[in-house]
């Protein structure tokens, strides 16, 4: 495949491993359906709780787990700005949300090469979103619930429903890394 064949997916969660196998680093993905919003203090607390031996309250298999934590919600809007917030900072605790099934995250910037083994390893991608556009992205989310964990404010467990959510492939399952392999670009159409 050729740096400027671009290949396009429509997607609706929850994800299964076959559709993810067929996804490639610099594909675009237009994503609907269910993903749970989580960040740094979430994802310590799931992390938690789970070595409590007890569940959290979200169903992880085939999931997509989106790194961010919106702004208020103005009135009139489903939720703030939600833009996706720096992806290697939740490098530390991913092995334990792919082993429960989680099958793509999605935020910003390159991770680090264990993330990337990971991805290959569980058969799961890493999406990102576009960096500074946290107003549009949230033209996308059609619903909004707060999961668990409110009193973390912005770092809530949040599960949205999203229509066409905007997204790119950056690590897929066969070791590609858009990062490396420099296909992330910004070029006129």
């Amino acid at each position: 495949m050729s740096a400027l064949e671009e290949r396009e997916f429509v997607l609706k969660t929850p994800l299964s491993v076959e559709e993810v196998m067929m996804l490639r680093v610099g594909d675009v993905v237009s994503l609907s359906g269910e993903l749970y919003v989580a960040r740094d203090a979430t994802h310590r607390r799931m992390l938690e709780i789970w070595e409590r031996g007890e569940e959290i309250p979200a169903q992880l298999a085939g999931s997509v787990l989106y790194y961010a934590g919106p702004t208020p919600t103005p009135p009139h809007e489903v939720i703030g700005s939600i833009g996706p917030t720096t992806s290697s900072r939740m490098d530390r605790y991913l092995e334990a949300f792919l082993a429960r099934g989680v099958r793509a995250t999605i935020g910003k910037g390159p991770r680090s090469e264990m993330a990337r083994k990971l991805c290959e390893k569980f058969k799961a991608v890493y999406f990102v979103a576009c960096g500074g556009a946290g107003a549009y992205l949230a033209s996308f989310v059609i619903q909004k619930e707060v999961c668990a964990y409110e009193d973390l404010g912005a770092q809530a467990l949040l599960r949205i429903v999203v229509r066409d959510f905007p997204l790119l492939v950056a690590y897929d399952v066969h070791g590609g890394d858009i990062f490396e392999e420099g296909k992330l670009s910004f070029r006129k159409r």
